[in-house]
């Protein structure tokens, strides 16, 4: 018998909670198990939200870099281990290293980075650099915005066969380069592809959701809450009655439950380098989940609003 998507969350929620080394503070006042997400190509299961660290920059030894360890810390105190970063992202690589470490918790995230580069060697180069920077293991290499995909995948390939990495995929967040992304995940053995998808941009909804469940690729979403369009719209707005039957406490929490409850294997990006902004995007990952037919009601509402 195959599983859904649905049958795979039902099953986390009841034997997927995860341990953890620090508190687990209102997930378990509440007694929620965490939901889960189950990466296709391997089953392992990783938490349904991480963190997106674009904003994760800074000189690693000075005082301005306390509010982003005390984010990556809320983040893992609360369950949270699907960590997403770029070498372009200014110096986040240096700094997730030296904050994952000074919080000792550099082994147990699931990390996640990217290289750009239309040159093998100097593809190879980039990668070897986020190994050094990010001071331990690699889980997903992506080839970020389809630059010298085929090159770059060659390798990853290679270095995935030698255990360097897990997973190997690709993203994109620009809508005109859907058509790639859909045959790259047609020509390729991929594990994951990222793209933009919230409930204020549906495009990748159309195809490439769909095209990732049939195949087997897990999906890291950028810009779930629509690049601020979403909070900008419900400003004012009170939450409706139905998202107390999803356990949400806030636009946040309904904007990500709406992604983690699609029937691929959607895990949200969120960036933040708010600590409260990580508690409130983990309390997404407890409770109840949309079904079928309130997605359709929640869309509805939301498209009203912009």
């Amino acid at each position: 018998m195959k599983l859904t998507r649905r049958d795979l969350i039902r099953m986390s929620a009841g034997a997927g909670a995860i341990g953890l080394s620090g508190g687990w503070s209102s997930l378990l006042a509440n007694q929620h198990a965490l939901i889960m997400t189950t990466i296709p190509s391997t089953g392992q299961q990783v938490p349904s939200v991480g963190l997106g660290t674009v904003k994760f920059r800074g000189d690693p030894s000075s005082p301005e870099m306390a509010p982003l360890k005390e984010t990556l810390k809320k983040f893992y105190g609360l369950g949270g281990r699907v960590v997403d970063t770029s070498p372009n992202y200014g110096n986040s690589e240096e700094v997730l290293g030296h904050l994952l470490d000074d919080l000792g918790i550099r082994k147990k995230v699931f990390m996640a980075t990217k290289v750009d580069r239309e040159d093998q060697a100097e593809g190879i180069k980039r990668m070897e650099g986020s190994f050094q920077r990010l001071g331990g293991k690699i889980d997903l290499m992506q080839v970020h915005n389809l630059r010298g995909t085929d090159m770059e995948l060659e390798t990853m390939q290679a270095w995935k066969d030698q255990g360097r990495f897990r997973y190997i995929g690709i993203t994109t967040h620009r809508v005109r380069q859907h058509d790639e992304i859909e045959r790259y995940m047609r020509k390729y053995p991929l594990d994951f592809i990222q793209v933009n998808y919230s409930m204020a941009d549906q495009a990748a909804a159309e195809r490439l959701l769909p095209l990732a469940q049939d195949k087997g690729i897990a999906v890291l979403v950028n810009r779930p809450f629509g690049r601020g369009d979403l909070f900008g719209a419900v400003k004012g707005v009170s939450l409706p009655d139905w998202a107390a039957d999803i356990d949400a406490q806030s636009w946040g929490q309904v904007f990500l439950k709406y992604i983690i409850s699609h029937p691929a294997a959607t895990i949200p990006i969120p960036g933040t380098s708010k600590p409260h902004h990580a508690e409130d995007n983990m309390a997404a990952m407890a409770g109840r989940l949309p079904d079928t037919k309130l997605r359709e009601e929640m869309s509805g509402f939301i498209d009203k609003l912009l």
